[in-house]
């Protein structure tokens, strides 16, 4: 089948919707799809793009057997609600032209968000005559409603309509968990049009011992005898970082604990700022690490946090929950009790949930956590045996395979 994907991020990016959009790419590919990818120039998550790519309008790459057409993105220097719009859109246009001088696939997949990119396949899927597919990682409009990042109600209503456009004339959506599906299903959506395509496990992340120290990164960044508290990852609204700033404040006579705030996002300066203006010196950012001292990091980490803002329940399910249940990493998560993160937490046995946005809480596990060597590993150990049973690549690619086959075999 000659198929046609849409992801904003792709290849070499290693955060977030990219190591996932490429994995889906290459095992198409690797199945003797002919697969062509259009994305743009990789900025995540440090919102730069990469040297190598700068001042491009165009370029073409062929990747593991995947041909990649980027086309150029603005990639805004203070990322807010309008910036990221303007960035979206940016994309949306420019590898909607990129398309049009493409040759007529059989099946477009297109990977929200952005929502766009649904617009994009609906468009050329009525140009060319040819199905689509939408895969949900993020119920864009709801958490944008959610989270009073959009507080425009017209705005909010343009993006609902072209939600239920794109969902509509899609003969398959898919999304990440239950949740997110049962949600999808509740704006309309026949039930049978809607699939799971979970991610899955970078098979590397078992190979971590469940004891090592990580000393190669705390050597590097000068962790030696510290207890490490870390979240990885991006740093944006959803996160709601501010509760391990005040579980820090809280925590300033535990002069062994370090809490490692590690990547990027809008809210970055934000938290640094704050960080600076409070005197936490237990906290420390760390750039985004390249991916072999990456394991090391996880490696190094004691406590793995997963925070939320309250609102957030069914409208994401963040990947660095699999990737800390993988490595064998405690895990205290700072979520709402009805998300799909406190759900795998509870049903693994991988860690603690407590309140969302309730720092004394959180620093409240932690330090049970710290003082319980024994009940630590086990969550590493039970998080891991869960993670091998849950999200097997090959399974899962599998899974998603056959499923984009069978829509494109019913239109």
């Amino acid at each position: 089948m000659d198929i046609l994907i849409f992801s904003i991020n792709y290849w070499p990016e290693q955060f977030g919707i990219a190591p996932f959009a490429t994995g889906r790419a290459e095992f198409l590919a690797s199945r003797g799809h002919h697969v062509t990818v259009c994305t743009g120039f990789p900025y995540y998550p440090d919102w730069r793009v990469l040297p190598h790519y700068r001042k491009k309008i165009i370029a073409t790459e062929a990747v593991n057997g995947v041909t990649i057409l980027r086309s150029w993105l603005y990639v805004p220097g203070r990322v807010s609600s309008v910036t990221r719009m303007i960035h979206e859109a940016s994309f949306v246009a420019s590898t909607f032209a990129r398309a049009l001088g493409h040759k007529r696939p059989e099946l477009i997949l297109a990977i929200s968000p952005p929502l766009g990119l649904g617009l994009v396949a609906l468009l050329l899927g009525r140009l060319w005559a040819v199905p689509y597919t939408v895969h949900v990682a993020d119920l864009q409009p709801d958490a944008a409603a959610d989270l009073g990042m959009i507080r425009n109600r017209g705005l909010l209503a343009f993006l609902y309509w072209v939600e239920r456009l794109v969902y509509r004339n899609a003969v398959l959506i898919s999304s990440l968990t239950p949740p997110m599906r049962d949600r999808v299903i509740s704006k309309g959506v026949k039930e049978d049009k809607v699939a799971l395509f979970p991610d899955w496990a970078d098979p590397l992340l078992f190979g971590i011992s469940i004891d090592d120290q990580g000393r190669g990164f705390r050597e590097r960044f000068g962790f030696d005898s510290n207890f490490l508290v870390t979240h990885s990852g991006n740093m944006g609204v959803k996160q709601g970082l501010d509760v391990v700033l005040d579980a820090a404040a809280e925590a300033r006579d535990k002069r062994r604990v370090k809490f490692l705030l590690v990547g990027d996002g809008a809210a970055r300066p934000t938290l640094e700022k704050q960080a600076k203006r409070r005197s936490l010196e237990n906290v420390c950012f760390v750039p985004t690490q390249p991916k072999a001292m990456f394991l090391e990091l996880l490696a190094a980490t004691d406590l793995a946090l997963i925070t939320q803002q309250r609102s957030v329940a069914d409208i994401v399910f963040p990947s660095k929950t699999i990737t800390l249940l993988a490595a064998g990493r405690p895990v205290v998560a700072s979520v709402n009790a009805e998300s799909e993160v406190a759900r795998v937490i509870n049903a693994s046995g991988a860690g603690v949930v407590v309140p969302p946005e309730d720092s004394r809480a959180l620093l409240q596990a932690i330090s049970e956590l710290q003082c319980n060597s024994y009940r630590r590993k086990m969550c590493g150990l039970n998080g891991r045996a869960y993670a091998q049973d849950t999200w097997e690549r090959v399974k899962i690619l599998e899974q998603m395979e056959q499923s984009l086959l069978k829509a494109g075999a019913r239109h």
